[in-house]
């Protein structure tokens, strides 16, 4: 079985380093500074999907280092709320965040996602959670406390990156799950329990083919830059991650794992 790998305060501590910036720009093209399956141009197609505006009130919900929240905000204008319960992320994000100039309009708070949200009911526009919500454990309960703090017929956005489509292994799973605790979710489960939270789908679309291209480009630059990465990460950490987006490739690529997006709206 496998042994848990540190990506999250490898990546958020050492968000700064010039060579996992060098390997952001070689994965995903436009370093937005995303730790996901993200890319800027998926992203942008959300905001059309979130019908997001200059005056909307958002909620990302497992914003690591900030750098999408703070995209949105530079593109839309909005004003938005990231939470995420590891200390390194938010701490790189509100400094960045003021050396953007955006501390009024994007703010950061630790906060855990899982736990009932420390906020008033009907407080957001919309509620965004990329490639995070397979992270906690009860997923009724995490939907419900979203359906609360949205505003009436408020939108949220997120990705499932491990519905599962196909034959797995007990030794593809422990991979897979090998930086974290993992929420396997079956075909159709997302919108039961997004129908019981008291959403309304929208829309539900596959979105594996940008996890298929940004796990194979992942593995490939911190290939390129073992040796750098290596001083940063130490090589059981280096070769944990390898192995993770190795078999996040092939269980995507062969579709046996698959990322689904769903835009839905809190009924009236």
């Amino acid at each position: 079985m496998s042994d848990y790998v540190d990506l999250f305060d490898s990546a958020y501590g050492n968000f700064a380093a010039t060579v996992l910036e060098q390997v952001r720009r070689e994965t995903f093209g436009e370093d937005i500074g995303q730790n996901s399956w993200l890319t800027d141009d998926e992203y942008l197609r959300f905001f059309k999907w979130l019908e997001l505006k200059s005056s909307s009130n958002v909620l990302e919900v497992a914003c690591g280092s900030g750098g999408p929240a703070l995209f949105m905000a530079r593109t839309i204008g909005c004003h938005i709320l990231g939470i995420d319960n590891n200390e390194n992320g938010i701490a790189t994000a509100s400094k960045i965040a003021q050396e953007q100039g955006l501390d009024s309009q994007v703010r950061f708070q630790l906060a855990d996602a899982s736990q009932p949200l420390p906020f008033e009911d009907e407080l957001f526009d919309s509620i965004v959670c990329i490639d995070a919500i397979n992270h906690f454990p009860n997923r009724s309960r995490v939907l419900a406390e979203w359906h609360r703090v949205l505003k009436p017929d408020g939108r949220i956005l997120f990705t499932d990156p491990i519905v599962v489509t196909g034959l797995l292994s007990n030794e593809e799973i422990a991979v897979r799950s090998s930086i974290g605790f993992f929420l396997f979710a079956p075909v159709g489960a997302d919108e039961k329990l997004l129908k019981e939270a008291g959403f309304e789908l929208i829309r539900c679309e596959d979105v594996t083919e940008n996890k298929v291209e940004v796990s194979r480009r992942w593995h490939d630059a911190r290939a390129k830059w073992r040796d750098d990465l290596l001083k940063i990460e130490g090589e059981k950490t280096f070769e944990g991650l390898q192995q993770f987006l190795s078999v996040v490739s092939t269980l995507s690529s062969e579709r046996r794992l698959s990322r689904f997006v769903f835009v839905a709206h809190r009924a009236t």
